[in-house]
Formats: C-alpha cells, structure tokens, sequence
C-alpha cells in the first residue's frame, strides 16, 4: 500500500511541475482572456490518460504500478480541473460570459476528442 501511495505522489509531482511549466502559456498569449495553457494541459493530459488506457487494456505493458505512476500520479498531477473551473469563475466575475461558454466547450470538446484519439492511437501501435 505504502509503494502505491508513493509512486502516485511520485508521479503527481512530475505531473504538477509538468503542468507548471505549461501553464505558463496562460502568461504569452491572449484569446478572449481563455486561460490557453490550463485548455492545453487538460486537452494533453486527456490524450495521454487515453493512450495509456488504451495500452492498458490492450496489452501487458503497463504494471498496476506503472498505470499508478502515470495515470493516477503523472495525469492526475497534469491535469487541471480545479484551476479550470477557477478561471471560469474569474472570467464570470468579471462579465467575460462568452469567454466561459467557449472555454468550457472547448474544454469539453477536445478533452473528449483528446482522450478518444488517444485511445484509438492504440489501434495503429
């Protein structure tokens, strides 16, 4: 138990730094104030949790400890719902109504497209 709860918080703390780095895009570019990078890590981060369960469930690859380093840990520590749904409410609290309507179908559209692709690359491997 103590060797899965480690290699989770080892993988969060690569994926969190990860997401750090990448949401610094939030910073260089400006789309109708839409937070890019946080759009960014969630559509990559949706990709990968794809593709590895993909993997997952077509081969024997991954371990249980690696599907716990990298989905759980890496993804888990990547991702940004909490950041996501934060920027929405800045964006509402500052009258930016059709910032939040695009952003959050964006979000939901390529996440979903994201992680669907990554799944169905694991077809062509």
């Amino acid at each position: 138990m103590i060797r899965h709860v480690l290699l989770v918080g080892a993988g969060g703390f690569f994926g969190s730094i990860a997401r750090y780095f990448l949401s610094k895009l939030n910073l260089q570019y400006d789309f109708l104030s839409i937070p890019l990078g946080t759009l960014s890590v969630n559509v990559l981060g949706s990709y990968l949790i794809g593709l590895l369960a993909g993997i997952s469930e077509k081969s024997d690859l991954l371990s249980t400890e690696w599907r716990l380093f990298l989905m759980v840990g890496i993804c888990g520590g990547f991702t940004t719902f909490s950041s996501f749904t934060s920027e929405n409410l800045m964006l509402m609290r500052n009258g930016q109504f059709l910032s939040v309507f695009i952003y959050t179908g964006m979000s939901l559209l390529f996440g979903f497209l994201s992680v669907y692709l990554g799944y169905t690359t694991t077809n062509i491997l």
